[in-house]
């Protein structure tokens, strides 16, 4: 695998895609190795529905295996151990390596889960080695502490290592989503036990052999499979340290409650009902601020819409509300729907056959609520060979915040509508709602900006911007959507655990007996 080409043509993705051979195993201890059943399940291409690979089906006796080997690794001391710099040395190998090999990683995260291939090599991947490089150098810039104390006494504050962690990642972001939680796992000095969704696995597997390397036997692990079969048996392990989970929020009160029973720290990044919220301010120009606006309306359709920050409810003010929403729907009509291979595709197939059935029961009951389609609201129809694909049309109803289209997540190309009066309107709106992850305001006025910005219950606010994920900004939700935060170097004291080591260099006791 070679240095990034930049491929730009349906022919020369599919040349490579002829030359994959996806791996199928689980990654056990610095090898890859079948099942203990011997089960494997279909990786299915979601554009077309052809099998991508066969894929070994780990369960209980797998994650016990994967866990032994892990938690044996932290013993030895192989990385656990290490100087933060040694730590940083390979961590930046590793980013450089995932840089190198960019085109087979985004080529089957694309052909994975549905997303646009450019996406993919753009943004994805990209993000996933400056993910491993910023944690790679802040680990040796972080500092312990000496608590104040009197004479005779030193109180050192120290962080160390959890042990072995367990991460559960989801299928709309296979790779990053591993990489947001291994790179600050892995950085802090832990062993990590990785279970992909069972959807999409193919990135990560490929991920481990390009690193298989550079770690110690046991450091990660990898095990692919269900989440009852093997998801449940890692989150309620009692040799794990600490459990991640991203996806939705049922599945994460499941997370929870399995942790509780170890007493374990748990990360959840779960459901989101992002409001983004369009003032009246941003059409007093044709410029290209208000371009921008338009961009950040459709963020709704980024990755099919499969994103748990995805800007599925707009507030528009009512002011502007008409003129608004005939630029809006012109915008989301011109999103090109096609082939996830083709560069020209904006937006590709949904991952699985089960999310578009779920995206299609609520496109029905959008219109049985009375919510008004103004654009979209059907299964798409793909030509080409792609006539299987899970494609749905890009979806904006007109409604009010009362109803189940703009309280419950879809998870799909879909945005709900409504208006509101003034600011104060606008801001009861968007946190009349169960979630709190994400949020977009769009103004030219920067008291409204820094008024609704505070005033918004949402772990990120994205002002006049949407759908930006820096390593260096904490992310995560209010209310449901998940405890804790990913990115930045709080992460890190996710991943460690504080220890006081108090000593005493005075000779006299302290005269209590």
């Amino acid at each position: 695998m070679g240095e990034f080409m930049s491929y730009h043509s349906l022919q020369e993705w599919q040349t490579l895609a002829g030359k994959l051979k996806p791996h199928h195993q689980l990654f056990i201890n610095g090898r890859f190795e079948d099942a203990d059943s011997g089960k494997c399940f279909s990786s299915i291409n979601p554009a077309n529905q052809s099998v991508l690979a066969e894929v070994a089906a780990g369960d209980a006796t797998d994650i016990d295996r994967a866990v032994a080997a892990a938690r044996a690794a932290f013993n030895k001391g192989v990385w656990s151990e290490e100087t933060p710099q040694n730590r940083k040395a390979v961590l930046l190998k590793l980013a450089d390596l995932i840089r190198a090999n960019l085109d087979e990683l985004a080529l089957l995260d694309s052909m994975d889960m549905g997303k646009p291939v450019e996406d993919a090599a753009a943004v994805d991947v990209p993000g996933s080695a400056a993910f491993f490089q910023w944690y790679a150098e802040a680990i040796d810039k972080i500092y312990d502490e000496i608590a104040p104390t009197g004479k005779g006494n030193l109180a050192l504050i120290t962080k160390e290592p959890l042990g072995v962690v367990g991460a559960v990642v989801p299928w709309n972001f296979p790779l990053d989503m591993a990489t947001w939680k291994a790179s600050a796992a892995l950085a802090a000095g832990n062993s990590l036990v990785l279970k992909p969704a069972e959807q999409t696995p193919a990135s990560i597997l490929l991920l481990m052999e390009l690193i298989g390397d550079l770690l110690p036997p046991g450091v990660v692990n990898v095990v692919s499979g269900f989440g009852l079969e093997a998801g449940k048996p890692l989150a309620s392990s009692k040799r794990i340290r600490k459990i991640a989970f991203t996806g939705e929020t049922t599945t994460g009160r499941l997370i929870m409650q399995y942790a509780s029973q170890n007493l374990i720290p748990i990360t959840l990044e779960l459901g989101g009902k992002s409001p983004n919220v369009f003032f009246e301010d941003v059409m007093d120009h044709d410029d290209d601020f208000f371009d921008k606006c338009m961009e950040g309306f459709a963020m709704f359709t980024l990755n099919q819409g499969e994103v748990c920050t995805c800007p599925s409810r707009a507030l528009v003010q009512e002011s502007i509300y008409d003129k608004f929403m005939e630029k809006a729907v012109a915008r989301t009509k011109a999103v090109k729907q096609g082939n996830p291979l083709q560069m020209e595709t904006m937006i590709g197939a949904q991952a699985s056959v089960e999310q578009m059935e779920k995206i299609k029961s609520y496109l029905d009951l959008g219109k049985k609520e009375g919510a008004k389609v103004l654009c979209g609201g059907n299964v798409a129809k793909v030509n080409s060979g792609l006539e299987k694909g899970n494609y749905i049309e890009p979806t904006i109803f007109e409604g009010k915040n009362s109803m189940r289209v703009f309280q419950e997540e879809i998870f799909g190309p879909v945005v709900s509508v409504t208006k509101f009066k003034d600011e104060a309107e606008a801001l009861e709106i968007a946190n009349d709602t169960l979630y709190g992850l994400g949020a977009g305001v769009w103004t030219r006025n920067g008291n409204i900006a820094y008024r609704m910005g505070r005033g918004i219950q949402a772990g990120r606010v994205w002002t006049n911007c949407y759908h930006a994920y820096p390593a260096h900004a904490a992310f995560g939700g209010y209310k449901q959507s998940g405890i804790g935060r990913e990115t930045h170097k709080m992460m890190l004291n996710h991943y460690r655990q504080v220890k006081n080591l108090h000593v005493s260099y005075s000779e006299k006791k302290l005269g209590f007996f």
